[in-house]
């Protein structure tokens, strides 16, 4: 099957390089799958996991907002922040969690703030299961 090559970066520099059958991102309008050739395109990212999938192994990194830009022949993802599995610190990752509960169970809070703040430890929880996958 046809590869797309793949970039993930921060401001911090590249997190992510390689190639893929398959690129899934999660966008603020939903899910985008994106394969070799896919049409050209710009779409800003919702908080969430970027997966790569070759050879029926897939590699996951979280990531925290940004923009992905598609081409036929690349995807950059462009991210405000991005983990690799093995660069999670998941205690970590749950203390985030359970402070962000905590602050969504208090009548002062701002919300919206709270709700983001959560989301990010979720997705890095969950992408951090992929550790040596």
């Amino acid at each position: 099957m046809a590869t797309i090559q793949v970039s993930v970066i921060t401001p911090d520099g590249a997190v992510y390089e390689g190639d893929a059958e398959l690129v899934v991102v999660k966008t603020v309008e939903g899910e985008l799958g994106i394969k070799a050739k896919h049409i050209p395109l710009v779409s800003p990212l919702a908080v969430g996991p970027a997966r790569f999938i070759k050879e029926g192994k897939e590699e996951q990194v979280a990531v925290s907002s940004g923009f992905v830009e598609v081409r036929p022949d690349h995807v950059s993802i462009l991210a405000e922040t991005a983990e690799r599995p093995e660069q999670i610190d998941t205690e970590r990752a749950r203390k985030a969690k359970e402070r962000a509960e905590q602050r969504l169970a208090s009548e002062h809070v701002d919300r919206k703030r709270a709700e983001a703040a959560l989301q990010r430890a979720i997705t890095r929880i969950d992408v951090a299961k992929h550790k040596g996958a």
